[in-house]
């Protein structure tokens, strides 16, 4: 058995971090850490105990998830949408130029990835009806039966049913986050949404055995400490297998367009407080945090994630898909290239793809 966690821990009792050895001791023993103990962790500052805090969560990932980062590629298919989300760019009354890809576009996007080596097909969109139930199931079971390669949504919330046909249609995996479990936040970011239903249908996705995934904003106006550790417990709660979280990162246009960005470095601690957790679950290095600031992304393997999501939008599209300004651009061989010199495992499909990719560069020059 691999044993990381306990070299780290022992460092930590060796420096007398009794607080941190404590919570360390708990997390090894896979009790649930309470409330203040997330919100312990959460406030750590840069010192010995935040260093030794992202060598724990980053041993914890080692042990139970290995070292292999998996590589998702996101199409973003569509930027309408009819809610009015106060913190997206791509919200119904933002005059923004909007764009919907054909099914076949869709469809041959996700061909092309899925000869890279990508670990999942992320179909991303705003909440647009103009996608029908049969339209998408078609999508999906064209992708999953042409590309083996498991199938993910991100398109908003869908009447119940539509989740059912969606998994016998290919679909594998859901992304619908909650951005946060404080009622009244939701209620004030959200003037489209019910707050009740949002939770009953991340219960009911993750009961449909999808691979249910949620997240949180770090940053949102009103938020507290306390209120991200309720976040991680509620995830905890409903039994995700993914976590797709990010700072706030203001989009013009929008009615917190004026707001600062959520903080990178309780970004960082909250990735680490979810992998001492929820120590099996996939974890982001999110775009978001990448837009505020690159190094932060990367810096986040280090911190327990072990997943990043690069885009494969159509360059005619992707600009007109804003949901934050500035949004970075997660290119597929830059990242595979940064992450290998990490020293992180990549699949063997990708690392071939890469040299692949390296070669032909050097050729033209």
């Amino acid at each position: 058995m691999d044993n990381k966690r306990f070299e780290i821990i022992k460092e930590i009792k060796e420096k007398g971090l009794e607080k941190l050895f404590a919570v360390a001791i708990r997390a090894l023993e896979e009790i649930p850490l309470s409330k203040e103990e997330i919100v312990y962790l959460l406030t750590l500052e840069e010192g010995e105990e935040r260093r030794l805090l992202f060598k724990l969560a980053n041993a914890f990932r080692h042990d139970y998830m290995g070292d292999m980062v998996f590589i998702k590629g996101v199409i973003e298919f569509s930027n309408y949408c009819r809610k009015n989300c106060a913190y997206c760019g791509i919200r119904a009354s933002n005059k923004v130029h909007r764009y919907r890809m054909s099914p076949d576009e869709i469809i041959s996007v996700a061909i092309n990835m899925a000869k890279l080596g990508v670990d999942t097909i992320i179909l991303q969109s705003g909440e647009d009806p103009y996608y029908d139930l049969e339209t998408l199931e078609h999508i999906v079971s064209t992708i999953r039966s042409t590309t083996y390669v498991p199938v993910s949504l991100s398109i908003g919330e869908l009447p119940k049913p539509a989740y059912l046909k969606l998994k016998h249609a290919g679909a594998s995996k859901v992304l619908l986050k909650h951005e946060t479990i404080n009622k009244k936040i939701f209620e004030a970011v959200h003037p489209d949404d019910d707050y009740d239903e949002r939770i009953d249908l991340l219960d009911y996705i993750v009961s449909l055995g999808y691979v249910g995934g949620s997240g949180n904003i770090i940053g949102l106006p009103g938020q507290v400490i306390e209120d991200i550790a309720d976040d991680i417990l509620f995830m905890k709660r409903i039994g995700v297998k993914m976590i797709g979280l990010g700072p706030f990162v203001p989009a013009e246009g929008t009615p917190l367009q004026k707001f600062p960005h959520g903080d990178p470095e309780l970004t960082l601690n909250t990735y680490a407080a979810i992998r001492l957790t929820m120590p099996r679950v996939f974890m982001p290095a999110t775009t978001a945090l990448g837009t505020i600031d690159e190094k932060k992304q990367f810096e986040a393997f280090n911190a327990g994630c072990n997943v990043i999501m690069c885009n494969f939008t159509p360059e005619k599209y992707r600009k007109d898909y804003m949901i934050y300004t500035g949004k970075a651009k997660v290119e597929f061989f830059q990242t595979a290239k940064r992450l290998k010199e990490m020293g992180f495992k990549l699949s063997v499909k990708i690392l071939r793809e890469l040299e692949k990719h390296e070669k032909e560069v050097m050729d033209r020059c």
